[in-house]
């Protein structure tokens, strides 16, 4: 009787640590709004803004057709830290040259993220601001960065607050109050998840994977670029992924679309979805979602991204191909 009183007390002790981890745990790397509100007191809230103003100002929440669409973000989930996303990447130094808008070594993250009042142990989510495809970039760069150090505990919120709002879910106003996190780097992910120019140029030499440019097609042409984009045109073999064939729109949020959508999507475009890939863009934001599209969403873990994108690979004076003539 002794014995089994025993094994039933372990029993159910196990049972009680079995359903903490459980409470611990995020249902995939995309969470809902539902889901969210269901579960505030299990997660952290982690806000991505372009600015911080907009975290204590009003929402604008129009109605179109007997639903309620969101015209401009404001407030916050009870609750929420904060993040700039302009805080997010810095200026490296690679081989000699000074790279904008890179990843913070692993330190910096991870003090970065202390700064923020994250914590381990704890799931994150990230709200981005949905409202613009840059918004769901920028959420999926930091995302990006979580497992690039190591954090496998962390999901996106669909539709970012723009979506949180249009729902009908409560939001506060107050001041963001500083507070001190403990979040630590668990792993470093280089190898896996960084590509550098050099395993670019190797990839374009050897095609042993496939190159996916992740932005506008006018810039894939070599039509247009951006001003920290030192030539016209992409890496040659890559293949554009056009970036309007990533997302829906919900009123004013921007969402992400079924796996089997994306798996489609990409074929369509001559992408395999299974096969070894780097995506890039022109700095490495824009490239985000690409990357989130494959390995999380499709379970490609043959994905990576090349951080410097064409920012870095112009730098270097290396070549891009198939610009357009526009006269």
């Amino acid at each position: 009787m002794k014995m089994w009183k025993q094994v039933a007390v372990a029993t159910l002790a196990w049972g009680f640590v079995a359903t903490a981890a459980l409470a611990q745990s995020l249902p995939g790397p995309v969470v809902d709004v539902n889901w969210l509100a269901a579960n505030l007191d299990k997660v952290q809230v982690l806000d991505l803004r372009g600015s911080a103003k907009s975290f204590t100002a009003d929402p604008e929440i129009a109605e179109v057709k007997g639903k309620k669409v969101a015209e401009e973000v404001g407030g916050h989930i009870a609750g929420s830290r904060l993040m700039e996303f302009k805080t997010i990447r810095v200026e490296r130094e690679i081989n000699g040259t000074k790279v904008k808008y890179m990843v913070p070594e692993r330190a910096a993250f991870e003090k970065m993220v202390q700064d923020a009042g994250i914590d381990s142990g704890k799931p994150i989510v990230i709200v981005p601001v949905g409202m613009e495809l840059a918004d769901v970039n920028d959420g999926m760069r930091l995302y990006w960065q979580f497992k690039l150090y190591g954090e496998d505990n962390v999901a996106m919120l669909d539709g970012g607050m723009a979506a949180w709002l249009q729902d009908g879910k409560p939001f506060v106003k107050d001041a963001l109050v500083a507070k001190a996190g403990n979040w630590k780097s668990a792993a470093d992910r280089t190898a896996q998840l960084f590509a550098d120019s050099n395993e670019v140029a190797s990839i374009v030499e050897k095609k042993n994977a496939q190159l996916i440019d992740g932005r506008d097609l006018p810039q894939y042409h070599g039509m247009v670029k951006r001003d920290y984009v030192f030539a016209y045109g992409h890496i040659d073999t890559a293949k554009p992924l056009s970036p309007d064939t990533t997302f829906k729109k919900d009123g004013g949020a921007i969402k992400l679309l079924p796996a089997n959508t994306y798996r489609a999507v990409l074929k369509a475009q001559g992408i395999d979805p299974a096969a070894p890939s780097v995506v890039y863009c022109n700095s490495g934001a824009q490239s985000s979602l690409p990357w989130f599209i494959l390995s999380e969403v499709l379970g490609n873990k043959g994905a990576k991204q090349f951080d410097g994108s064409l920012h870095q690979w112009t730098l270097e004076k290396r070549p891009l191909v198939g610009a357009v003539p526009l006269s």
